[in-house]
């Protein structure tokens, strides 16, 4: 699909175009409002979980070391840790905005996919129970999850104030591995999967270019620091990990993913790097910007996986 075919979403935004993708500098509840129904084939994004911590004040007080919501940890061993955002602080009425949040959202998402398309969102140990449940709860169908098995600095804390008082104590197991939910759009009654492919191209996940299909269970490295010298995002996926799930999402290979919430954009150039068009939605002038450059050199970067960016070359 060329870029031209693309032109029809980027209405009167700020947009940028790439290969196969384009970019938009928007809000994505603003944005899928416009779409058309049933105008797109598959969503992959990892989501901000819209309550503090991509809000703009507290992005800034994460650029200038204040904290806010973010945990600012200390350097360690010589390295300095990326800042991660302290979950387990919201109080009970945001995570009913996290709820609310969610559930408005998977509205629009609905509404916006074909019949039988997917939904691979990234979440967390913490929240994925309140996030899930309200897109199950907007009408999606729950199909699996996927879990990327990844050390993170997540988890394992001391008592916050009381390290030294309660030296053996954590509050949360340190975390191991990352859930992604998998939802699918309900197929039309009376139609099967193979129906659906015919079609609408949706209903199913493509397999891998060895015929297997995928995994529900994906090893993962923590993101490489050459990506993250490329995209200063604090949550950067690796490459190596978003070409599987992109490639899995489009199930013959055709079709638009849409990132409604892109960041420095790496779900738009795992799409870049496969050959997949895509549209990715930003809000936040620096991320887009950012992505611009972002986009394409982490497409042209080779993963362990090079043999899904082989496919389509």
């Amino acid at each position: 699909m060329s870029p031209k075919d693309l032109s029809q979403y980027a209405f009167e935004y700020g947009h940028h175009f790439f290969k196969h993708s384009l970019i938009i500098h928007a809000d994505c509840f603003e944005w899928l409002e416009h779409l058309p129904e049933e105008s797109l084939h598959a969503i992959v994004t990892d989501p901000p979980y819209g309550v503090k911590e991509y809000d703009f004040d507290q992005l800034e007080k994460r650029m200038n070391g204040n904290g806010g919501i973010w945990r600012i940890p200390p350097a360690f061993d010589g390295h300095q840790r990326s800042p991660l955002p302290r979950f387990t602080a919201l109080n009970y009425a945001e995570r009913g905005r996290m709820q609310d949040y969610f559930s408005q959202w998977a509205k629009l998402a609905l509404r916006i996919l074909r019949p039988g398309g997917h939904v691979f969102l990234a979440s967390n140990t913490f929240l994925s129970q309140i996030v899930f449940t309200s897109i199950i709860d907007a009408g999606f169908e729950f199909r699996s999850q996927i879990v990327r098995l990844v050390k993170t600095l997540r988890g394992g804390d001391r008592p916050k104030n009381a390290e030294k008082e309660f030296p053996d104590v954590c509050t949360l197991p340190r975390g191991c591995y990352e859930p992604w939910g998998i939802f699918r759009k309900p197929i039309p009654s009376g139609m099967r999967v193979s129906d659906c492919l015919k079609v609408f191209q949706t209903g199913g996940l493509r397999r891998k270019p060895n015929g297997n299909p995928p995994e529900d269970v994906i090893e993962s490295e923590r993101t490489p620091q050459n990506e993250r010298n490329i995209a200063n995002h604090p949550s950067l996926k690796p490459q190596s990990f978003l070409r599987q799930i992109v490639y899995a999402s489009l199930p013959l290979g055709e079709g638009i993913i849409v990132d409604p919430f892109m960041g420095s954009g790496s779900t738009v150039a795992a799409a870049e790097a496969i050959g997949y068009a895509c549209v990715g939605l930003e809000r936040y002038e620096e991320y887009y910007t950012m992505s611009q450059q972002a986009i394409p050199k982490l497409s042209q970067l080779s993963t362990k996986d090079a043999q899904l960016s082989l496919s389509f070359t």
